[in-house]
């Protein structure tokens, strides 16, 4: 795999690509919220690739990584679309979508977009790490202070600083919030037609334990598993957690196989 990416033109936007020709099923990666693909946790799933002879596929969102476009330009919806534009062209056959916090909740809304029941169906697992599916409107609309409304009532956007990024604040617009209502996973049962795991830290400040257990609620037609991590924190990077994070995607790619 070469050191540099391969560029996707997605609606005008360059998404950058990295993917590792192997068998099937593939393992696709997909980042948190201003993460990019050369996080820990990503890298670790490319040597998981390596090892088990699989196809790894993963991507930068806009404004994100090596992408093209602005980070204040970025929807849910506009990632969505560029998650599937990549997943489209570089995968073939069945597919493992592994997300990471926000990036559960693309992979949830490209299961909806993608998954029918059909017997061709390329998701074929779902591996979710700390997913936070609907986070705008679930866990930071009811905490939003009413300096962070009124900034996002007249200047569409507010700032806000966080442990993972201390010099360079996050930046929430309106047309964000606007948008993830329009995204929202949670409303009613979430058929994926395909097995579902997800891993989740109970020492996580970011989304907490308790909207894991509330999605496992919406996948009670599904086969669903939820792993505890007991001191666990969002971003499960430790040596421990990627070693979780290795077996589990190993497990559901050995049934994947066996059950094709």
């Amino acid at each position: 795999m070469s050191d540099k990416p391969e560029m996707l033109d997605v609606s005008g936007t360059q998404i950058a690509v990295r993917h590792r020709s192997g068998g099937n099923p593939g393992l696709v990666w997909l980042g948190g919220y201003r993460s990019d693909m050369l996080g820990t946790k990503a890298e670790r799933l490319d040597t998981l690739a390596g090892e088990l002879g699989l196809a790894y596929t993963r991507h930068d969102y806009s404004g994100h990584g090596e992408s093209g476009g602005e980070f204040t330009d970025g929807t849910i919806s506009a990632w969505l679309a560029q998650s599937i534009a990549v997943f489209e062209q570089y995968t073939s056959g069945p597919q493992i979508l592994i997300g990471s916090s926000m990036g559960g909740w693309i992979a949830l809304r490209m299961v909806q977009e993608l998954n029918k029941g059909a017997t061709d169906d390329k998701i074929a697992g779902l591996v979710l790490l700390a997913p936070a599916p609907d986070f705008t409107v679930e866990l930071m609309e009811p905490e939003l202070t009413d300096a962070q409304r009124a900034d996002l009532d007249q200047k569409g956007y507010f700032e806000e600083f966080s442990e993972y990024s201390p010099d360079d604040p996050n930046i929430f617009t309106k047309a964000f919030f606007d948008d993830g209502r329009k995204n929202r996973v949670l409303t009613e049962p979430l058929d994926t037609y395909c097995p579902v795991h997800i891993l989740q830290g109970m020492a996580d400040p970011d989304v907490p334990y308790a909207h894991a257990q509330k999605l496992m609620e919406f996948l009670g037609k599904d086969d669903a598993t939820l792993t505890l991590v007991k001191d666990g924190d969002h971003r499960l990077s430790r040596p421990q957690d990627l070693d979780l994070l290795a077996r589990t995607v190993a497990a559901m790619a050995e049934r994947v196989r066996k059950d094709g």
